[in-house]
């Protein structure tokens, strides 16, 4: 039985940024491993490296707005065996120094892990030009790449830890706002793993996956759901690349019907993920939550999420469909 916070469907659970986990979980990996370093383009504070440039100053390097260098620098000090971590905003990095990730990094096989943060539209107001909303499709393509979106500050603190001991490079997506705290201390993570973080049992007619903050929605949905008699399991997909392909087939033969949601496009997402991995091993009717082939514009998080079709009704709506077409 995973363990979820107690407080899961409160008014008043605790919502922390998830980029906040990722920055306590850098300054934790830099004291279990003198090999880890800092690089940031000139955003520690809203990437919260900062947290570890006041610890170990000598251990971090300021490239400055120069997103093309930050992986650059980062691959070579991989080849001299230290473990970089670099960030910026997922628009500017992968975004703007994707052809250096690809080449310097991924090619090379370098440990480097790349740390995205203000990812999808949530970033709210900033706009289209700042809400990444490719960057799951853009990182997953390249071979030798991990890629994870937490779907809370605590896992995104595990996931940080877990990164810096891989020896392979690896994309952590960030989302900017506070978001509700769904696991605790204890909840299990590991790299390539899914978890069931609601289960309606045998009955269950859909399986519900989603990757990053959405999935609160997704898990008040079910909620909802259950008071209306529909049945459905929730996963947690944190891990994109490696794919659990074993637990979603599995799910897909317990539900015969699966629904993704993701705060990214859907062409190219874990959504597509998904539909590539039942397609060959157990064809599923499936949903698609998520943004439709548009770019993002400014508005609050909960405007754009309704204006995208990506809140709790638009999940429920989702589940009503699919079940139609079992």
């Amino acid at each position: 039985m995973i363990i979820l916070n107690p407080k899961l469907f409160d008014e008043d659970v605790e919502q922390i940024p998830i980029r906040k986990g990722f920055g306590e979980g850098l300054l934790a990996a830099g004291e279990a491993d003198d090999r880890v370093v800092g690089l940031c383009a000139d955003l520690t504070e809203s990437t919260q490296m900062h947290l570890f440039k006041n610890k170990f100053p000598e251990r971090f390097v300021e490239i400055g707005v120069a997103e093309q260098n930050l992986a650059t620098v980062a691959s070579g000090m991989a080849a001299m065996g230290k473990i970089p971590f670099i960030t910026s905003y997922a628009m500017f990095s992968p975004g703007r120094n994707w052809e250096q990730i690809r080449t310097t990094i991924c090619y090379n096989n370098r440990p480097v892990k790349i740390a995205g943060s203000h990812a999808g539209i949530s970033v709210g107001p900033d706009g289209g030009t700042h809400q990444a909303i490719e960057d799951i499709a853009v990182t997953r393509v390249m071979p030798r790449m991990i890629v994870i979106s937490p779907c809370d500050a605590l896992e995104a603190r595990k996931a940080t830890i877990e990164a810096a001991k891989t020896d392979t490079p690896v994309y952590i997506r960030l989302a900017r706002e506070k978001t509700p705290v769904m696991t605790t201390e204890n909840t299990p993570f590991e790299i390539g793993k899914s978890q069931i973080f609601w289960d309606g049992g045998k009955k269950s007619q859909v399986g519900i996956i989603v990757t990053g903050a959405l999935l609160y929605k997704a898990l008040i949905a079910a909620k909802e759901l259950a008071d209306d008699g529909v049945s459905v399991k929730v996963m947690n997909l944190a891990t994109i690349k490696p794919l659990d392909e074993e637990a979603i087939i599995e799910l897909a033969k317990a539900t015969k019907a699966i629904v993704t949601v993701e705060e990214h496009q859907i062409a190219g997402g874990m959504g597509s993920a998904v539909a590539e991995c039942l397609v060959g091993n157990y064809p599923t009717p499936q949903e698609f939550v998520g943004v439709r082939n548009q770019f993002g514009q400014s508005g609050t998080t909960e405007e754009l999420l309704s204006h995208y079709g990506m809140n709790t009704e638009d999940i429920k709506k989702a589940v009503k469909r699919v079940i139609k077409r079992k």
